[in-house]
C-alpha cells in the first residue's frame, strides 16, 4: 500500500502524540474528522497500523536483563518450537532468521540466574537443539519508527 504525505503526517502525529484525539490530530493537519478516521481506517486495514496501547518496559517490570536468544530448531520442527516458545512469558519476540540459528528471540529476566532458567528452559523444548545467547549492556538506539516513517515520507 502506498503511504503518501498526509497518511506520513498523520503517522507523525500519532507517533509523537499518542493520546490526542482525532478531532485534535485533524485539526492540527487542517482536514475534516472524517477524512482522517477514514485514513486512520484504512492505514489499519492494511495492516500499517498494527497496535494502539501503551508500551511498557520489561525493567520497570521488575525484568532488567535484556538477551537475545538464538535457538537451532531441529528440521521440521520449526512450527512446533514457535508455538511452545510463545508459551514463556519472558520472551518478548521470537523471530525466524537466516544465518546462524532459526530462531532469534527476545527474552526478558529478573537477573542473571532467571536467564539462565529461561534458556534451560527453552533447551529442554522437544525440538530445540542448541542455543546461543548474548546479553544486551545497554540500549543504543531505542525502538523507533518515526525516521523510517519521515523516509518514506520524502520518497
Amino acid at each position: 500500500m502506498a503511504v503518501d504525505e498526509l497518511d506520513t503526517c498523520i503517522l507523525t502525529l500519532l507517533l509523537e502524540r499518542p493520546r490526542t484525539s482525532v478531532r485534535e490530530y485533524a485539526r492540527l493537519l487542517g482536514v475534516a474528522r472524517g477524512t482522517l478516521q477514514a485514513r486512520l481506517d484504512r492505514m489499519e486495514r492494511d495492516g500499517v497500523i498494527t497496535g494502539t496501547g501503551p508500551t511498557l518496559s520489561p525493567a520497570a517490570l521488575g525484568h532488567p536483563v535484556l538477551a537475545f536468544v538464538h535457538v537451532e530448531v531441529t528440521q521440521g520442527r520449526l512450527d512446533e518450537v514457535g508455538d511452545a516458545l510463545a508459551e514463556v512469558p519472558e520472551i518478548i519476540e521470537a523471530f525466524s532468521i537466516t544465518g546462524g540459528g532459526d530462531l532469534l528471540t527476545r527474552v526478558a529476566a529478573r537477573d542473571n540466574a532467571h536467564l539462565e532458567d529461561v534458556i534451560q528452559q527453552l533447551i529442554s523444548l522437544p525440538g530445540v537443539v542448541r542455543t546461543r545467547t548474548e546479553v544486551a549492556l545497554r540500549e543504543r538506539v531505542a525502538h523507533r519508527v518515526l525516521p523510517l516513517v519521515a523516509s518514506v515520507g520524502r520518497r
